[in-house]
């Protein structure tokens, strides 16, 4: 992934996508979101985990799942091993291990943006975790027969277990984002199809506009700017998606220049606004 701050798309390219990480230096990422769902399992380090507008200090046992929509962040602590799982599931994967009664899917999807993310894994139900992520790892890095039906197999089981936790999920983690990032977040998201300037946020908060856009960047990785402009794209795409016309798109999502939108739509998503109404 990009480490610059106008770049925090960062799109998966296979539809399953395995990653069992240990980093052993201070690794910072800003906020990002992929185009395909994630499972991250925390196992080890000093750890802050952002979801949306809420910051959590992770636990071994901590496990989050976040949808393409939700935009997250690792921030390490210290120089301590950080172990992690990750694993990125296209939607369409998902769509087709899922049967009409179980829709896989349903711990990403059926609950408010930015919430519901987290469980903690107790003794036991971690090592069941772990008993099926090593089998996947197992069952990635062999080219045996009848491997791919496997792999199927055991996503689906762990993505099932997955499920269950989250539906029976009655864990309450300790939000610790700072109160004038959430605020901001949420103010952006409740303007965006309105002017939003720095003058404008120091204003509605009584701070000084440098110490809001600095906290800001601490804690996300972004300029103002920079989410902004996101968070408009996100804004564009869900309209789209509903079928609105590439012009009320753009300034209902906040954008005051139709050429400045195409381009930036472009660049972050991938394809053009026009190409992705299709895809709908």
């Amino acid at each position: 992934m990009s480490g610059s701050s106008e770049c925090f798309y960062d799109p998966i390219q296979p539809e399953l996508l395995y990653l069992h990480s240990v980093t052993t230096y201070k690794l910072e990422t800003i906020y990002h979101r992929h185009n395909a769902y994630e499972i991250y399992l925390f196992l080890r380090g000093n750890v802050h985990f952002y979801v949306e507008n809420r910051c959590y200090h992770v636990q071994p046992g901590d496990l989050l799942v976040m949808s393409p929509e939700e935009m997250h962040r690792a921030f390490i602590l210290d120089e301590s091993e950080y172990e992690r799982i990750t694993i990125n599931l296209k939607k369409t994967y998902l769509f087709q291990l899922s049967t009409p009664s179980t829709n896989l899917s349903s711990c990403f999807d059926h609950r408010p943006k930015g919430t519901g993310n987290i469980v903690h894994l107790d003794e036991y139900n971690l090592k069941q975790m772990l008993q099926c992520t090593n089998e996947l790892e197992r069952l990635l890095s062999s080219d045996a027969y009848g491997t791919d039906i496997k792999i199927n197999a055991a996503v689906a089981q762990l993505l099932v277990m997955i499920n269950v936790w989250f539906h029976n999920n009655s864990f309450v983690p300790n939000d610790i984002m700072p109160e004038l990032v959430r605020e901001t977040m949420d103010y952006i998201e409740t303007h965006l199809n309105q002017d939003i300037t720095l003058r404008k946020l120091a204003e509605v908060f009584y701070m000084n506009s440098t110490y809001i856009s600095r906290q800001f960047k601490k804690h996300t990785g972004l300029t103002i700017r920079s989410y902004i402009l996101g968070r408009r794209i996100e804004r564009a795409k869900f309209h789209l998606s509903e079928g609105m016309s590439i012009t009320d798109a753009c300034f209902q999502s906040g954008f005051s220049d139709y050429a400045n939108f195409i381009r930036s739509f472009t660049k972050m998503v991938g394809t053009s606004p026009g190409k992705f109404s299709k895809q709908r």
